[in-house]
């Protein structure tokens, strides 16, 4: 009898309903962060950055040089991830697309005023709106006269830190880390929280050239 039961038992525990094992990702070994100095001559501002990033011109116009010479890149090769790095002196003049009142867009000489520079900073961070699950923001202040925000954007948007800073006199830096992969916040999460110190240690290390 007891080896009738035990038979029906294994057969009985064999045949189960199988359960599904939750998803998993790929281990990611991170480096130890460690930091070097860029304060190339002619830039207006210097800042630490990490031994495991390149720091590379902008080339978002088609390789060309870009309109402003102080616009670079920090890229991590190991993680696919980049932080843009947009400068702007304020006061100074730039071209901007309007809106005409027939739809189409023209050229418009204006002002980059401080209120416009935060204004952009602003909108460019809650275009992320419809893919972020919420949108915080932070304030960060590196040293006596220079202050700014930082965003995380919660979600699957394509970008999970902005930030900018500003002394609202003459310097306006702008930062915002992208991956170049389909924007997973589980999978990309570690990535994230590590170059998140990274990006925070830049910030707390930028001090401004005289402009």
């Amino acid at each position: 009898m007891r080896k009738y039961f035990l038979a029906a038992f294994l057969f009985c525990a064999c045949n189960g309903v199988p359960i599904p094992k939750p998803k998993g990702y790929f281990r990611i070994d991170l480096p130890r962060h460690e930091y070097r100095l860029f304060s190339q001559p002619g830039y207006p501002y210097s800042f630490e950055y990490p031994v495991y990033a390149n720091i590379v011109r902008d080339s978002s116009y088609f390789d060309e040089q870009p309109d402003n010479p102080y616009w670079i890149n920090v890229d991590f090769p190991s993680f696919q991830g980049r932080i843009y790095l947009s400068y702007i002196n304020i006061g100074t003049h730039a071209l901007y697309k309007v809106k005409g009142s027939g739809g189409a867009y023209h050229d418009s000489l204006g002002v980059n005023t401080l209120d416009k520079l935060v204004g952009d900073a602003f909108n460019l961070t809650n275009r992320h709106v419809e893919k972020a699950s919420s949108i915080d923001q932070y304030p960060v202040a590196p040293f006596p006269g220079t202050a700014g925000f930082i965003f995380e954007v919660g979600g699957n948007a394509a970008t999970r830190y902005q930030f900018f800073v500003t002394d609202s006199a003459h310097h306006f830096l702008r930062g915002a880390l992208y991956f170049y992969t389909t924007p997973n916040e589980d999978s990309l999460r570690p990535v994230n929280q590590f170059l998140s110190e990274d990006m925070k240690h830049m910030i707390a290390t930028l001090q401004w050239k005289r402009p």
